[in-house]
Order: structure tokens, then sequence, then C-alpha cells
């Protein structure tokens, strides 16, 4: 494992859809010979939204002792960070907002999981794919990334390519690029997120030729497992940090919002 990786993609058993205790995480992580994680569970949203996929808004605070707990556990062998992976879906930003102001995070990805009610990665409906106009999803879906990228409210934009999971690839690309441009104007990170690895499509999100283009946008990248237990933290990281460097990537983590490279 090459030196001071952070895995800063983590979920925890409050999500409703991982296993193992947070402290079991980090023991993955030393054991892995990370230099640190970073827990970034699915984040409370309004209680029409995704309930069975993210912890309650009554529950944050347990989650954030969950951290805390394990960051003095750890201490002195492992760096143990603060984070979430909020959804962005267009009228929940002023409570993502007033959610992120409630607590000191360390970073904040921003994903996009829902085509307006139709949860695009959730393998109970991927049967919808037959029913869509691939290009039109790509364009729709994009067009939400950008907005992500804009409302200000994250660090880095969650697994880029996220709707070919089940292997329906983008036809044309150019809102792909179109995205990108943005994500580089607004400074934001990409998530590379190493699950994609173990997903149907077998390609880490985004895909080389978008890193490719995100390289040359000067887009950095943060690494992810996206584990939703133990045993999937740091994911085929070393593959990940040889394809960025030879790519000419960067690779950051994040702490108290900050870039740290």
């Amino acid at each position: 494992m090459p030196p001071r990786l952070f895995d800063s993609h983590l979920h925890t058993p409050l999500c409703g859809h991982a296993t193992g205790a947070p402290r079991e995480y980090a023991q993955a992580a030393l054991n892995a010979g990370l230099a640190g994680l970073c827990f970034t569970d699915h984040s409370p949203m309004p209680t029409w939204y995704d309930a069975p996929w993210r912890m309650r808004l009554n529950q944050l605070q347990e989650y954030v002792d969950a951290v805390r707990a394990v960051q003095a556990e750890f201490a002195g062998r492992l760096e143990v960070r603060l984070g979430l992976e909020a959804d962005f879906h267009p009228g929940t930003e002023r409570f993502v907002e007033q959610l992120l102001a409630a607590f000191e995070w360390d970073y904040v990805i921003g994903s996009v999981h829902y085509l307006g009610a139709w949860g695009f990665d959730n393998p109970e409906y991927v049967a919808e794919y037959e029913a869509r106009d691939l290009g039109g999803l790509y364009g729709d879906y994009y067009t939400l990334i950008e907005g992500a990228a804009r409302s200000g409210l994250f660090d880095s934009i969650g697994h880029l390519d996220l709707p070919k999971k089940f292997g329906h690839r983008d036809p044309g690309g150019v809102a792909a690029l179109q995205a990108l441009d943005v994500i580089a104007e607004t400074g934001l990170a990409l998530d590379f997120n190493t699950a994609g690895w173990r997903k149907p499509v077998a390609e880490a999100y985004p895909a080389p030729d978008l890193v490719g283009e995100a390289v040359r946008r000067g887009i950095p990248f943060v690494l992810g497992s996206d584990a939703h237990k133990p045993e999937e933290v740091g994911h085929r990281f070393a593959e990940a940090a040889t394809l960025l460097g030879e790519m000419g990537g960067t690779i950051v983590t994040y702490a108290g919002r900050v870039r740290l490279g």
C-alpha cells in the first residue's frame, strides 16, 4: 500500500444498508496500512426523501458521537475524520445547508442518486433503464451534477458517472465534459470511487477517459472505497493510486472542509 493514503468514502450501519461497527472500519484501515479514514455516511434528508437508505435526523448526533469515539480510540495510530455523503436533490438545498451548519465536518461529498423519484443506482429498479433514453438520462443526470457543483454545499462530487453502475454507459459524453468544466470552475474535487470495480460495470468511478479530462482541467481526486462493510475499506487503493499517478492526477484529502495535498 503506498504511504499516506486515506479512505474518504465510508458508511456505517446507521444508513440502514451497511454492516460492521465504525471501529471495525478503522481497524480494517489500520490493517490495510492506510494513514486514515473519513466516515461519510449518507446524511439525513427530509423525511419524504429516500428514507430507508440513510440515517434519520434524530440519529445524526449518534453518528457524530460514534465517529468521535473511534477518533479517541485510534488516536496516535490512525487519523479518523468526520464527514458526510449528502445528496443534491433540487428543493432540499436549505435542509442540507442547515445540516452542514450543525456540526464541524471535515469533508462533504455531494452525490446524485435520484432522477426525479427514480433511484437509478438501486438494483431493485434497474429495469427502468430499458424504458429510458440513455442520452437524455445522462443529460439530466449531469445537469444535476452541475447544480451540485454550483450549490456551494460540497467539497467533492461523488462517483461522477454513477449511472453506468449496471453497464448502461453514456452514449455521448458532451454533458459529462460540461459538468467537469463546472466542477473545475467551482473548485471541487472528484471522489475516485473504487466501488465501481465491485459493481456489474467493473470500472471505477470516474472512467479512465473522464479521469483524463479531469486531470486536464486541474481537478484533484479524493480516494474512496464507498465501503459498506469493513472488508471493503481501502479496496484496490494501490491500483487506484498507481492509475491516477500514471495519468498525472493529484490525490487530496480534506480536514475541516480544507483541501490538503
